[in-house]
Parts: C-alpha cells; sequence; structure tokens
C-alpha cells in the first residue's frame, strides 16, 4: 500500500520584506464562514472534452454554481483586508493591471481563511477528490482589483496557471456596472482556434454566474475552464480573490504554468515555493516505487519508472534556468498567413 505524502504547507519564517498587518481580527471560522452547497456542478464533458483527457486530470468537474463560503461579518473582513493589501498592487504581465500575490504572507486573516480546513473539505466535496491548500503560497488569496480604464478587462480571457481554484466576488457583483466573471463554453483548444482566427469566445458561448453576494464563489477547474474578468461599464471598485488547491494524489498531469510566474511573482518566494511544490510531486512518485515497484530483471522498466518519479523536479529545474516567457492568455490577435 502506497503511503501519500502530505502536501507542504506554509512555511514558518516570512520571506524577506514581508511584514503582517496590523490590528487585524483572528480568523474565527465558527463567526467568518457561512459555507453553502452549489446549485449546480457542470463537467468538463459538459465543455466539450473528452474521456481520455479527462482521466487525466485532478477533477472531472469544470466550474460549480455561485455559493457562500463568508458570512456577512467575514465579508466585511475580507474587504477590509484586500483593501489594506490593495497598496501591494502591481500588474502581472500583459494580463491583469493591478493584482496582489502574496497576501498570505502580510495578512494573518487572509491565510488561516485561504488554509481553512473547513473551506477545504467543503471544496474537496464539490470537486469529488481530496483537494489540499495550494503547496505555492503566492497561489493563495490572490486579489485582482480593477483596471484604470474602463475598456480593459479586469483579466483578459484565459485559463489558469493552476490546476483547482475558487474565483470569491469581495466587492458586491449585483451592483457593479460590468466586471462580471465570465466562462467560456468550450474547451482550451477551441478558445486557442478562435484566437488563431483573431477572435476571443463569442457571447452565445460565453456564461456568468450570478453571485448573490460578497463572500461567495465558484469552485473552478482553473487550467481547464477558459475564463475571464469582463470590462467596467463605468468607473467602480471591483475586487476578486482567487484561492489555489491541488489534489492529495497528484494526477498524471501537473496541470500547472509556474514557469510563467517568473515575470510576475517576487523571485524571492517564487523559486523556493516551486521547488517544494516539486520535490513534494517527485516525494509522491518516489514514495510509491518504493512502497510497490516489483522484482524485475529489466532494467530499462525500473530506469524509466525512476526517470518518471523525478520529473516533476528536473523539468522546474530546468525551466528556473531557462528564465521567463510570456504569460500566456487568449488576447485577440490578428491572424497571419503563416498562422
Amino acid at each position: 500500500m502506497s503511503t501519500a505524502l502530505d502536501a507542504p504547507t506554509m512555511p514558518d519564517i516570512s520571506p524577506p520584506g514581508y511584514e503582517w498587518l496590523p490590528d487585524e481580527p483572528t480568523f474565527d471560522p465558527e463567526r467568518h464562514l457561512a459555507l453553502t452547497e452549489p446549485d449546480e456542478v457542470i463537467l468538463l464533458a459538459d465543455l466539450g472534452y473528452d474521456r481520455a483527457e479527462i482521466a487525466t486530470k485532478a477533477t472531472p468537474v469544470a466550474i460549480s454554481a455561485p455559493f457562500r463560503i463568508l458570512s456577512d461579518e467575514g465579508a466585511e473582513v475580507m474587504l477590509t483586508a484586500a483593501r489594506r493589501l490593495r497598496a501591494f498592487a502591481r500588474p502581472a504581465s500583459t494580463r491583469i493591471e493591478r493584482m496582489v500575490r502574496g497576501g498570505v504572507y502580510r495578512s494573518r486573516w487572509l491565510r488561516d481563511l485561504c488554509r481553512s480546513p473547513e473551506v477545504t473539505e467543503h471544496l474537496s466535496r464539490i470537486y469529488g477528490v481530496a483537494v489540499a491548500p495550494h503547496p505555492m503560497p503566492v497561489h493563495l488569496g490572490h486579489l485582482n482589483f480593477e483596471p484604470s480604464e474602463l475598456d480593459s478587462a479586469v483579466d483578459k480571457w484565459h485559463h489558469d496557471t493552476l490546476p483547482l481554484d475558487y474565483v470569491m466576488s469581495v466587492t458586491d457583483m449585483r451592483t457593479t456596472p460590468g466586471g462580471r466573471f465570465e466562462f467560456f463554453w468550450g474547451t482550451r483548444q477551441e478558445a486557442a482556434e478562435l484566437q488563431a482566427d483573431g477572435r476571443t469566445p463569442p457571447p452565445e458561448r460565453v456564461r456568468a454566474p450570478a453571485f448573490p453576494g460578497p463572500g461567495a464563489a465558484v469552485a473552478l477547474h482553473g487550467d481547464m475552464v477558459v475564463h475571464r474578468g469582463a470590462a467596467l461599464t463605468a468607473p467602480a471598485e471591483r475586487i476578486t480573490m482567487v484561492n489555489g488547491y491541488v489534489t492529495v494524489e497528484p494526477p498524471t498531469d501537473e496541470q500547472s504554468r509556474t514557469v510563467d510566474l517568473i515575470d510576475v511573482d517576487d523571485p524571492a518566494v517564487l523559486y523556493t515555493e516551486w521547488a517544494r511544490m516539486a520535490a513534494w510531486r517527485s516525494g509522491q512518485r518516489l514514495q510509491r516505487l518504493i512502497d510497490e515497484l516489483p522484482f524485475t530483471a529489466d532494467p530499462a522498466r525500473v530506469a524509466a519508472e525512476l526517470r518518471a518519479a523525478v520529473a516533476d523536479a528536473e523539468r522546474a529545474a530546468a525551466e528556473m534556468q531557462a528564465g521567463p516567457r510570456p504569460t500566456a492568455h487568449y488576447e485577440e490577435r490578428t491572424p497571419s498567413s503563416d498562422g
């Protein structure tokens, strides 16, 4: 029987240059959570993915209908924390104009919400698989803020750099002019084909879940569902929070594009977190070899098993050394003769 290795938790020591916000309330799940069930869960198959591709992914779930995570009091604390963290907002390459990463190294309340076992268990039930808060804390409590220009999307059409997450409305989507969270009823491959033709997802294939208020969220298979934050139609505060998860038993496909974050995240944080994540995934596979590898006289098979076990660590090291690349998204572009 293989023994699973627990996903890494946040390190006890904060990175250089990160200090805790003063005078925050203590996170209290009894007061700050009000978990409800989503009315609907949409599957990857509903969006057009085939069975073979779904089998390699973290879960067959694509996206849920909105459900509450925070109580009214919790939503007020979340909004206050987000407003305080706005001072650390910066652009994320060409995709997002204003976002905060690493907020869980600055806000203890946000950290404890993002690592809450109650919320994690709730997400596990929705996804239908056991999940854990993402081992890379830069993926915990990510905040997106409204752009400075009305004709700019809050976040362009994209699929995420991590497998699973929820998108929470921090401000009230019911009263925000525009700025809807939208997702494409289709596959990543279809979105790429539209982009190659100079188009983005057509309105008839775009869905916009109706968030019932601040503190509500959708559970998302972020790596597989193409989505965006649409442009505002009038000046307004618009904030969402994204919290990342991984399956406790890593699937065949890592479903991460950490290399895209080299020009986004603080390098003093990113590389260490990335290495810990890759080491955990490789450790899972190495432990499985220790527990389950049968006796065999076939050296090729054993060597292949060993190489596959450490592939995540080797790929991470190679991507670190290769350096940055543009953050992927499905922005419109003009078709060219060479494709």
